[in-house]
């Protein structure tokens, strides 16, 4: 791990030359690319943001309704996991098992979701 710049910090350097320099100046393709790219990085952000906590609420939520489970050690261990758990859960609601407390896990988690790809939709940002 490096220590400065950190990955936030390259980033939003980014960010801000697109949003400053080049979306400014640019018509057409280029300038939709550009808008596009900025937006991908401030995706990126918030998700390096919120990933860990995310991560550890739909983990969480899994638990209650599946069962609870020993976490992975590694992010990308607990992302492969929670691939699998969800797929055990999608398994269930196939089934006829879809109740009040997997209701309110997916819309949590789908909340969760769209904090990264888009704050807007859920009155944030």
């Amino acid at each position: 791990m490096q220590d400065r710049p950190t990955q936030d910090e390259l980033l939003a350097a980014v960010e801000h030359f697109l949003d400053e320099q080049i979306v400014p100046h640019v018509e057409g393709a280029r300038g939709f690319h550009a808008r596009v790219a900025a937006n991908v990085i401030r995706t990126v952000r918030r998700e390096l943001e919120r990933e860990e906590e995310a991560l550890d609420a739909e983990w969480a939520g899994l638990d209650a309704l599946l069962g609870a489970s020993e976490r992975p050690a590694t992010r990308a261990a607990r992302r492969e996991a929670l691939a699998q758990r969800n797929g055990e859960l999608c398994r269930r609601i196939r089934e006829g098992a879809a109740d009040r407390a997997v209701t309110e896990h997916v819309r949590a988690t789908v909340r969760d979701k769209l904090l990264v790809t888009n704050p807007g939709w859920v009155g944030e940002g």
